[in-house]
């Protein structure tokens, strides 16, 4: 069985940085395209960043060149490096994992809160 659990989430001014984490449970994480995705209070879902098993990256227009997904396969870990933030990215922001075989995993997600 798989767990997401994420941490790093807080309050920060706009300007600032923020690094998230994502530790799985499993044995499918290195074969697994890992992702992370926010919401907004009263806005759908969105896709962040997602990042496959051999570390090629796709991003969402809004967070290029300010954010930036990795991952170390030895940890189980994927990683999220958010830079020079605006409050326009205050959301709840969620880890995932896809399986080869298509089943999707959820974290419980983890608050970013972007002050002006």
């Amino acid at each position: 069985q798989v767990q997401l659990v994420e941490s790093g989430g807080g309050l920060v001014q706009a300007g600032g940085s923020l690094r998230l984490s994502c530790a799985a449970t499993g044995s499918i994480f290195s074969i697994a395209v890992m992702g992370w995705y926010r919401q907004a209070p009263g806005l759908q879902r969105e896709l962040v960043a997602t990042i496959t098993r051999d570390g090629s990256t796709n991003y969402a227009d809004s967070v290029k060149g300010r954010f930036t997904i990795s991952r170390d396969n030895a940890k189980s870990t994927v990683y999220l490096q958010m830079n020079s933030l605006k409050p326009e990215d205050t959301a709840v922001y969620y880890c995932n994992l896809k399986s080869p075989s298509g089943f999707e995993y959820w974290g419980q997600g983890t608050q970013v809160t972007v002050s002006s």
